[in-house]
């Protein structure tokens, strides 16, 4: 049975839950969206069961689409509370069976991950230090595995 991830904003004014198969924060971006949208670190990086997300409040959310650094404005839809700002999740159409919460809003203790992924760090910041740890992988742009891939490769898919 897949995990079950409680989340909420900062304030309060939106809670949710939503069931993962792939609840490990594995991964750092540090692509300039994600910097500027969740502070950097673990941004979206968990996957869920679209389906299943239950949220109680739907008219406390605010939607945004980011704009990628050669000014495309991104397909993904970025939720977040429209009373204190918390980043929530992303919904992208082109997974529609997927959401993907924000490590950080998830108030569930997530299973620790045996190793990081660091990835777009072509686009960090000289001033960004690296904490890349025994095991650890680095990727210039985006990671070689899929977080479904990545979770079974390292034995902590949940079924």
């Amino acid at each position: 049975m897949p995990m079950t991830l409680e989340g909420s904003c900062q304030c309060g004014a939106v809670n949710f839950t939503v069931q993962s198969h792939t609840p490990v924060p594995y991964q750092r971006c540090y692509c300039s969206i994600c910097r500027k949208q969740s502070g950097g670190g673990y941004a979206v990086n968990l996957g869920a069961l679209a389906d299943t997300l239950s949220v109680n409040n739907w008219e406390a959310l605010g939607l945004y689409h980011a704009v990628h650094d050669d000014g495309e404005v991104s397909v993904a839809e970025r939720y977040f509370c429209g009373v204190c700002g918390t980043p929530l999740w992303l919904y992208d159409e082109r997974w529609p069976e997927l959401v993907h919460p924000v490590a950080s809003a998830i108030t569930t203790a997530l299973p620790m991950p045996p190793k990081r992924t660091h990835v777009f760090l072509d686009d960090k910041p000289e001033w960004v230090e690296i904490d890349a740890g025994a095991g650890d992988q680095t990727f210039a742009g985006g990671p070689d595995l899929s977080l479904e891939d990545w979770h079974k490769a390292n034995g902590v898919w949940v079924e």
